[in-house]
């Protein structure tokens, strides 16, 4: 888990970290273009579309072999999620709509063999260990997997605090469009005094528990906000904003 070791050293050290979200297109080279692009880290998101299994774990695998942090998005979060996506050999998980500590105690019976879970290790999981004892599994797999919970509602924004001391989280998340539509503002930017005053809760319980913020958005806006743990979202919305500035740019060149 060697990736998931550096990446958490770049937020214990405060580095800034950035990664995208791989939401509607997920391909064999994306950790190789990640890696080119100068990313820190990966999200295969499973929780809007359910990409197919073999491709996410070969996604994984170019982590691991390339030592690069790919994580993988959750549906829901419960046992059998973190259990499934677990098995596809990510170095950590990303789990949307935490709202009660019960849910990361779920969570946590899927990342964590028995005695401390119920997982069932399997698939290509198994590559991140040498043998197959408790000891190994535990040593090289949970004792550095990475687990982000999203806050996106009012409930898990009022049971804030407990989320983020809880020992399985690594990083508190943000899920900036669904807490902005749960709080009447969707979606006014993170300055709406609703959001902005969520955000600064958020922030302040990630803080007291010693962990970092995650947020997903507009990363220029958010290294100014002092973000330092960042997600662009999809990676198409760059190949279009670039395609537009092309083509513009042309256009304006012709007219010339």
């Amino acid at each position: 888990m060697q990736p998931a070791i550096q990446l958490k050293q770049r937020l214990t050290d405060g580095q800034l970290t950035v990664g995208l979200l791989l939401t509607d297109d997920l391909r064999p080279n994306a950790v190789e273009l990640a890696r080119r692009g100068g990313l820190d880290y990966l999200i295969v998101d499973r929780e809007h579309l359910q990409h197919d299994p073999a491709l996410a774990a070969q996604v994984c695998a170019s982590g691991r072999l390339l030592n690069f942090p790919v994580l993988v998005r959750i549906d829901a979060a419960n046992f059998d999620a973190a259990r499934i996506a677990m098995d596809l050999g990510p170095c950590g998980l990303v789990v949307p709509a935490v709202d009660r500590v019960e849910d990361l105690e779920s969570v946590q019976q899927g990342v964590y063999l028995p005695p401390r879970g119920k997982r069932r290790p399997g698939g290509p999981s198994n590559a991140w260990v040498s043998t197959y004892s408790y000891d190994s599994f535990r040593q090289v797999v949970e004792d550095h997997v990475i687990v982000i919970p999203q806050i996106e509602t009012l409930e898990g924004l009022a049971n804030v605090t407990g989320i983020a001391q809880h020992p399985l989280t690594t990083a508190l998340g943000v899920g900036p469009f669904d807490l902005s539509a749960q709080l009447g503002a969707c979606w006014f930017g993170i300055d709406h005094p609703r959001m902005a005053e969520a955000l600064t809760q958020i922030r302040r319980a990630a803080q007291e528990a010693g962990k970092a913020t995650w947020m997903v958005g507009d990363g220029p806006l958010l290294v100014r906000e002092q973000y330092r743990f960042i997600c662009f979202g999809e990676w198409n919305h760059f190949l279009v904003r670039s395609l537009r500035q092309a083509t513009d740019g042309m256009r304006q060149e012709s007219e010339g």
